[in-house]
């Protein structure tokens, strides 16, 4: 490639390492679209990751316009590719039950509240015991703690209260050092290890309050997504039998 483009894929060298590689020697406007879609086919990944590289490359090719290098973005007529999302993986309400049995005690408050919560784990491993209200049920996550820079509210639901209430102090973090090794050791513990879902705390709380509160709207504002995100994903997932079962999960149960 030319100098000039050479600059401007620095920035990007990292994520699209294979592009820079495949089309060496070539200047960004001798780069059509057809060359484009063919590479991105190429791709040995999913359509959702396809995207993203396409996203990528577009604001390579947008930033190169803007500067004369090419006259036109490429990109911009490329299909996307259909992206087939995996399916939600929760956990039962046995596997809860066994996570939260297992659980070092300094843990118990970290699954609970990503159990019961449904705030993601770097939001829980930020929060703070003084953002949790147990008097007036609310967790509160502050903007700069959340993954939306949005604060938000969430309802301490009565289990949820009679796990934290043993644990809960004036001010500290939540969250124990060492966390990951501690995570680990418990999901072990509970013969979890090998089948962890991706997100499965807040995967759970979803769909299981969904079941039984039914109100995508409320829900949405609690985990700080869309209702259209919420209804998407959630709806119908777990048994209203299930669910019933998993918000009566509390430490007398066990």
């Amino acid at each position: 490639m030319d100098g000039c483009s050479k600059r401007y894929l620095g920035d990007l060298r990292v994520r699209l390492d294979r592009f820079v590689a495949d089309f060496e020697g070539q200047t960004l406007a001798s780069i059509s679209s057809r060359d484009i879609d063919e590479w991105l086919r190429a791709l040995p990944v999913s359509g959702v990751t396809r995207n993203t590289f396409r996203r990528r490359l577009s604001t390579l090719f947008g930033h190169a316009r803007k500067r004369g290098y090419v006259q036109v973005n490429p990109v911009k007529v490329v299909e996307r590719a259909k992206e087939h999302r995996s399916a939600i993986g929760i956990l039962t309400v046995e596997e809860t039950q066994r996570l939260l049995q297992n659980a070092q005690p300094e843990m118990l408050p970290f699954w609970a509240i990503g159990a019961f919560a449904g705030l993601r784990t770097a939001e829980i491993q930020r929060l703070s015991w003084d953002e949790i209200d147990l008097p007036a049920g609310l967790i509160e996550v502050k903007a700069e703690k959340s993954k939306t820079a949005n604060r938000r509210l969430v309802t301490i639901q009565p289990n949820l209260q009679e796990w934290l209430l043993p644990f809960h102090r004036p001010n500290g973090p939540v969250t124990p050092s060492n966390f990951q090794t501690r995570s680990k050791k418990d999901r072990d513990c509970a013969d979890l290890g090998r089948q962890w879902p991706n997100n499965a705390l807040r995967h759970s709380f979803a769909s299981y309050h969904l079941a039984v509160f039914k109100d995508s709207a409320k829900l949405a504002l609690e985990m700080g997504n869309s209702p259209r995100i919420i209804f998407a994903h959630y709806r119908e997932l777990v048994r209203p039998t299930d669910a019933n079962r998993y918000w009566s999960i509390a430490p007398a149960h066990l």
